[in-house]
């Protein structure tokens, strides 16, 4: 019988190998560089020696030219260890790499791909602004077409790899925009280049409650000069790009949310298993049997359903809206439950560093908000299912 897992050979050994990497080399560094608030950008580079910062880029452009579900295991494999290192790993395999392997030319993903894929280059995804965040549509970015080229205005906001340090920001942006007098749907997307004049960083946000070890920025854009060849598809028509990395995105932030959860019940598990109370192992008790066992059983329906998610979801097409937006919705507030009562079990022991368990709870809360809050996945859900006479 298939493993829903781990469907192919070549599934397990790549989990295999990203596991041993998250052990053995993530591990080590995660609290300090979620205390100091830092990328790890030696360590990311490390992720493109393996191949995975081009997990499902195709091999022409230094990709691996994997699926979905290959990268649903690498981002849980990841996040059950370092789930900040994992979402700036996210920004760019997902957010930059594959949407533009997917929507841009081959003459763009030969300029920038290669790089991105082995890690030379640093990318990420703008879409989000200051007051634009759910409202996605009401963003004020604007491009105003002049001669052969694009002049872009406006702020990005909450971007993940915005900065590689406080000083530095990342190498290679997609950037969301609306032409000047075109209507509120049609939204152009270019590609912005680190060192374009008028493209600089903002603010660097610090004090973020978790995914410290991801660094969140501000990008300004001022009077940026954008080349035509640097436009990714045809003006007007990116919302259709937007629609379509935004399943996959769904999707591995939901794996996320599974690496949170699987960690925090292995935690618990084991540390009630030797913790003892009143004469015998805290597993012994109703209340912590309560903890566990129901962690464990949400834990894997919610893997069942984001892998089933990930086995039909075709990459190069519009994927299926309603168990996009419900994997996210279903195991990002599971994760974060996971994980609230995994401090529960571990008591004064989850409340400190030493267990893990809880950067795993304040990481886990971001999943709940970014990419899509739940109330916005609610509401794309509703629409949609009102469409459906039956559920099959």
């Amino acid at each position: 019988m298939t493993d829903l897992f781990n469907p192919t050979e070549e599934h397990q050994v790549l989990r295999e190998m990203v596991r041993s990497f998250a052990e053995k080399e993530l591990e080590p560094q995660a609290e300090e560089y979620d205390r100091t608030e830092q990328f790890n950008l030696k360590l990311f580079r490390k992720l493109g020696e393996l191949g995975l910062l081009g997990v499902t880029a195709p091999p022409e452009y230094g990709g691996s030219g994997m699926d979905a579900t290959a990268a649903v295991i690498v981002h849980e494999e990841l996040a059950a260890v370092d789930p900040g290192f994992c979402l700036a790993y996210l920004a760019h395999s997902m957010l930059f790499v594959n949407n533009l392997a997917v929507n841009g030319n081959d003459e763009q993903n030969q300029r920038f791909l290669p790089g991105s894929c082995s890690g030379k280059l640093v990318g990420g995804m703008c879409m989000s602004e200051p007051g634009a965040g759910t409202d996605v549509l009401g963003m004020s970015t604007v491009a105003t077409s002049d001669g052969d080229d694009f002049i872009l205005n406006g702020q990005k906001m909450w971007i993940t790899n915005g900065a590689i340090s406080d000083n530095e920001m990342g190498d290679i942006f997609l950037v969301y925009a609306k032409e000047k007098d075109r209507s509120q749907r049609e939204i152009s997307l270019f590609l912005v280049e680190k060192g374009m004049e008028g493209f600089s960083l903002g603010q660097k946000l610090h004090g973020k409650l978790g995914m410290r070890a991801s660094t969140t920025a501000e990008l300004v854009l001022e009077d940026v000069r954008v080349p035509s060849k640097n436009l990714v598809g045809t003006s007007g028509s990116a919302v259709k790009s937007m629609m379509r990395n935004l399943a996959i995105e769904r999707v591995t932030l939901a794996a996320m949310s599974l690496g949170i959860a699987r960690r925090c019940v292995e935690i618990m598990n084991n540390y009630a298993s030797e913790r003892k109370a009143f004469g015998k192992s805290i597993n012994r008790f109703g209340q912590i049997q309560r903890h566990i066992s129901e962690s464990y059983a949400e834990f894997m329906a919610g893997r069942s359903y984001v892998y089933n998610v990930a086995s039909n979801l075709d990459l190069s097409a519009f994927g299926n809206r309603v168990d996009s937006d419900g994997v996210k919705l279903y195991c990002s507030t599971m994760g974060k439950n996971v994980a609230d009562r995994a401090i529960q079990v571990l008591g004064g022991y989850g409340y400190v560093s030493e267990y893990v368990v809880e950067r795993l709870w304040r990481d886990a809360k971001l999943l709940e908000i970014g990419g899509g809050t739940n109330e916005a996945h609610q509401k794309n859900m509703t629409r949609d299912l009102a469409g459906l006479d039956k559920i099959r």
